[in-house]
């Protein structure tokens, strides 16, 4: 079954971090990475950029409008996600623990299962 392991990020906790720290998280999704994918669990991911880069569309009487910043007003945003293909919900959360993220105070991993997706 495929899950999502979301990564919620809060920019102001990932600042506070000293550099060897926020480096550390760097190399850790890497060997993260490199042990979902030899273990064959791996699917993709994807990082997305910082918040403040985001753009909201809403279209409004058939015309759309653009603004500038993320959807809603939170801490905590979405950072990116892998997305393996697991034998359990248990397997899951034991990969989400490897996560760097996992271990920082403020962030965390959110386990989803995927319901229906398209084109996987």
């Amino acid at each position: 079954m495929k899950y999502l392991l979301v990564l919620n990020v809060n920019p102001d906790v990932i600042a506070a971090l000293p550099e060897a720290e926020q480096q550390a998280i760097g190399s850790g999704h890497q060997k993260f990475m490199d042990t979902i994918k030899a273990s064959g669990e791996f699917h993709s991911t994807v990082a997305l950029q910082q918040p403040a880069e985001s753009a909201v569309v809403r279209v409004r009487n058939g015309l759309p409008a653009v603004t500038d910043g993320p959807f809603v007003e939170s801490k905590e945003f979405l950072g990116g996600y892998y997305l393996v293909d697991v034998a359990s919900r248990e397997r899951a959360c034991e990969l989400a623990a490897m996560i760097p993220d996992a271990g920082i105070e403020g962030l965390g991993v959110e386990v989803r299962g995927v319901e229906f997706a398209d084109g996987l």
